[in-house]
């Protein structure tokens, strides 16, 4: 069970530079948009997707080292919880 519990909080850990670039561009993407009265659909999603993939470029390097350090914790646990 320690296994399932470390790797949500792995999920989120690795999400959560995406998932607030995302939030933040769409909150103030949609502010804009209720100030000015332009409702266009791809205004919302490309600022969106530039911001997600700046996101996932600054943080990469820190991503994969967070995943290698757990999936080496991972493996090296193995033997523990088989035997």
């Amino acid at each position: 069970m320690e296994f399932g519990r470390i790797a949500m909080l792995m999920l989120l850990k690795i999400s959560a530079p995406a998932l607030l670039a995302a939030l933040v561009v769409g909150l103030a993407v949609s502010l804009l948009q209720a100030v000015t009265q332009v409702n266009e659909s791809t205004l919302a999603f490309v600022p969106k997707l530039v911001a997600v993939l700046a996101a996932l470029a600054l943080a990469g390097p820190w991503l994969l080292g967070e995943l290698v350090a757990w999936l080496r914790q991972v493996i090296t646990a193995i033997p523990a919880a088989v035997g």
